[in-house]
C-alpha cells in the first residue's frame, strides 16, 4: 500500500505539519509494508529547512521530517513553491528531493489513500 501525505502548513503556527508527521512516523513504525510519501507545498516547504532551533519542550519538524526519512519515507518539496518563498538555491534536509506538479500528479495517482494537512 502506498499512502501520501501532502502537507500545506508552515512548520509551526499550527499543528499541522507536526500532526502529519506524527502518522507518517507511526505508519513507520507500526507497517513496514506501507510506503509512506510526503509532498510538502506551499509554506510547507519550509519544513525542509536544516539546522531548525525550538525551545526545550517543544516538537521539532526537521527532526521528525529526518526520522521519516529514516524509517524509508520519500520526501519530495515544490519547487516552484521554493523559488517563490526565496528558498530554491538554499541547502535542504538530506534525503528530501525537489519536485514538481507533474510528479505529485504522478504520486496522487498510484497512491492508494492520500491525505492533505
Amino acid at each position: 500500500m502506498k499512502i501520501l501525505l501532502i502537507i500545506n502548513d508552515a512548520p509551526y503556527g499550527s499543528e499541522k505539519a507536526y500532526n502529519a508527521l506524527r502518522i507518517a512516523n507511526q505508519l513507520n513504525k507500526d507497517h513496514a509494508d506501507v510506503e509512506v510519501r510526503l509532498f510538502l507545498i506551499a509554506d510547507a516547504v519550509a519544513c525542509a529547512i536544516p539546522n531548525q532551533t525550538t525551545p526545550n519542550g517543544y516538537y521539532n519538524i526537521e527532526r521528525m521530517l529526518k526520522l521519516a526519512l529514516t524509517k524509508g519515507s520519500k520526501v519530495k518539496i515544490c519547487g516552484s513553491c521554493l523559488e517563490a518563498r526565496g528558498l530554491k538555491e538554499i541547502q535542504l534536509v538530506e534525503g528530501t528531493e525537489i519536485s514538481n506538479m507533474p510528479e505529485l500528479a504522478n504520486w496522487i495517482v498510484e497512491s492508494d489513500k492520500v491525505i492533505s494537512f
